[in-house]
């Protein structure tokens, strides 16, 4: 595929008695915005280390706009920001960026860059050492776009921001997806990966135990539920006939009726004449579908 910007086929990874990764693979397309989610462990940086070439595979293979991933035309297309925050003392915010930029053939201009990541005239005039955290981040935000890249890797790029670095943080990556870029990030901010992802790749035990939008993820809760509004007075007795039926309760005034299968449900409901209206299906939530698809249970794999 022409648009095919990633490609892991079988990618395992080895630290002496420990596989950290094992068989991995999956594609990536141009536009998309990917969330690696899972466990602590679970395999998620030692995959970016391997598509940044940080590190290399035991086995298997990783491609890269078609390319490995350590070509110097690949990293000419790539911008990262890792977890650990490290910036160059004795340089201004200024002078580190317009070095940074010229190491790429068509970086981003700088105005863009402030314009993208939140940097002040201030920012821009203070040495590195005597950022604050939230500094730090917005600079390590600028030097992930400065080459201007089409694929741009975050691992848990939220940490220690406030709620409003946050905000503006997501409304950037959803303004960088419409502009074509191609997005992965980790994180442990389940309704981030929930709100801000079209795909979702979820880790464990070194391997991926779902793969799909938030949606198709959530779908996969064993226990769904349809919930509605219905006069207090009417008997539910008769869905509790019901084999697809799990359990019935009430919860501000509505009625929520648990069930592996939602669209025999909404039959029931119909069926039995209850008079129910406001009726929704409830697919849960992302943190209750990574509970389950993590637990170890050969149900959830």
């Amino acid at each position: 595929m022409s648009d095919e910007v990633l490609c892991l086929e079988k990618v395992t990874r080895c630290f002496r008695e420990k596989t950290a990764v094992r068989e991995v693979s999956f594609s990536i397309s141009k536009g998309e915005v990917v969330a690696l989610l899972g466990p602590n462990g679970a395999g998620k940086t030692t995959t970016i280390s391997m598509i940044l070439g940080l590190l290399k595979p035991t086995s298997g293979e990783i491609k890269l706009f078609d390319h490995q991933p350590d070509e110097k035309k690949v990293r000419e297309k790539i911008g990262t920001m890792l977890q650990e925050v490290s910036v160059m003392p004795g340089l201004k915010v200024r002078e580190i960026l317009e070095l940074i930029r010229s190491y790429y053939p068509q970086p981003l201009a700088l105005k863009d860059l402030v314009n993208l990541t939140g940097l002040t005239e201030q920012d821009l005039r203070t040495r590195a050492e005597k950022l604050s955290g939230g500094q730090k981040r917005r600079l390590s935000f600028a030097l992930a776009l400065a080459g201007n890249p089409e694929l741009i890797i975050f691992d848990e790029p939220t940490v220690g921001m406030d709620i409003t670095s946050r905000n503006r943080f997501w409304e950037t990556v959803r303004t960088l997806a419409n502009q074509g870029k191609t997005i992965i990030f980790s994180t442990h901010y389940l309704q981030e990966a929930d709100d801000a992802a079209d795909r979702i790749l979820l880790f464990k035990d070194g391997a991926i135990v779902a793969d799909g939008t938030p949606e198709q993820i959530k779908a996969r809760i064993a226990k769904q539920s349809v919930s509605f509004i219905v006069d207090p007075e009417i008997s539910l007795e008769s869905l509790f006939l019901h084999s697809e039926v799990v359990d019935i309760y009430r919860k501000n005034n509505r009625v929520y009726v648990q069930s592996n299968n939602t669209d025999r449900v909404l039959e029931l409901i119909f069926q039995e004449k209850l008079g129910a209206h406001d009726i929704q299906i409830e697919k849960g939530k992302l943190e209750e579908a990574f509970e389950q698809l993590t637990s170890g249970t050969k149900e959830a794999m």
